[in-house]
């Protein structure tokens, strides 16, 4: 956590307990039907968190939509689409079989799902039930996922799973603005499983002890945890199958001065994972999360390049979906990380869902 985020949380303490207040409120008018719910027809599965920023939600969504398919479901991806500019009540990045809209227009997240998940239908909205009934009438859904959907509390939902990264955890545990969390720790009870992201050798004690403490506090909720597996760097300017052979490419560019850029929630993770593979990053510049790109902003990054004496760029998966149409002066590599997930999540989630037929 930097510096500039502990001072706004120190300032921001008196306050915590207001907006924890206002949060339980509105967890108690929805409750109570004060606030409506709506209903589906078919089971929703919700993947969120209690911690600002991020925590693998991505990856998450990724792997239990494609779970799902291999398992004879047809699952839709209902996102929020923060960043995009589609204001519509319904936005179809994806039908499943065609990508509709540009991550300008459907926000960087819920374009890069479309691209990773054939056969999924993304869709996003100014109100997320809307999205979903269209899923479930047009491209004949049966299970809903909802992309951090641990706080939307309109569409009722049969599962939350509510993730924790491995690395930041639940931070000072204070309500925002005093603190990380979106809501107090007791929205917790709401949940059905805890899912523990991004485990290394580095943090697996840390890991641990989080596990039990919430095996502790919620005795009857399943925990389980996401390892990252492997890391590997991809030249997109070059053809899918030469990518696949070149096992060599963090070997050649770790000799080279590389200038790191990302736009993502925790960019220190991704400086730890150049790390990881042997990266020397002759300098790094962290973007604001879901920072928009456009040709300014790439010639200034090439420019601090220049000044730093680097022989390539490197980013994320995430940032590189809104960079194809713009010029680099630089070889561009990506970083694709490799997760892996606990085996029982798998069988949890599939005996569950038997479960939540309607």
């Amino acid at each position: 956590m930097s510096k500039a985020i502990d001072l706004f949380f120190f300032f921001g303490r008196p306050f915590s307990p207001i907006y924890s207040a206002l949060m339980k409120s509105r967890e108690k008018l929805y409750h109570s039907g004060i606030f409506r719910q709506e209903s589906l027809t078919v089971p929703v599965i919700s993947i969120g968190n209690l911690v600002l920023g991020g925590t693998g939600k991505t990856p998450t969504v990724q792997h239990v939509a494609k779970l799902l398919s291999r398992h004879g479901y047809h699952p839709a991806v209902i996102s929020r689409g923060y960043g995009g500019k589609a204001k519509k009540a319904v936005n179809i990045v994806s039908d499943g079989e065609n990508i509709f809209l540009s991550p300008v227009l459907a926000g960087d997240e819920p374009h890069m799902l479309a691209k990773s998940l054939p056969g999924v239908p993304v869709l996003t909205g100014t109100r997320r039930i809307f999205p979903c009934r269209h899923s479930i009438e047009h491209f004949k859904t049966d299970v809903i996922i909802l992309d951090d959907g641990f706080q939307h509390l309109t569409v009722k939902r049969d599962m939350d799973i509510v993730l924790f990264d491995s690395i930041a955890l639940a931070g000072n545990s204070r309500v925002f603005p005093g603190g990380p969390l979106r809501e107090p720790v007791s929205a917790l009870n709401r949940c059905q499983a805890f899912l523990l992201t991004g485990q290394d050798k580095s943090n697996q004690e840390r890991t641990k002890k989080f596990s039990d403490l919430l095996q502790q506090r919620f005795p009857d909720r399943p925990v389980f945890i996401s390892a990252l597996d492997s890391y590997k760097l991809l030249e997109p300017n070059v053809k899918n199958g030469e990518n696949g052979k070149n096992g060599r490419i963090a070997e050649i560019i770790a000799q080279k001065k590389i200038f790191g850029f990302c736009g993502i929630a925790n960019p220190s993770r991704f400086e730890k994972s150049l790390a990881s593979l042997g990266i020397q990053l002759a300098a790094f510049q962290a973007l604001k999360d879901h920072s928009p790109y456009d040709q300014a902003l790439i010639s200034h990054l090439c420019k601090k390049a220049i000044e730093c004496g680097a022989e390539g760029l490197v980013t994320t998966e995430k940032d590189f979906v809104k960079l194809k149409n713009f010029n680099l002066n630089f070889p561009l590599y990506v970083l694709q990380v490799q997760h892996k997930m606990d085996q029982s999540f798998d069988l949890f989630l599939l005996e569950s869902l038997k479960s939540f037929r309607k």
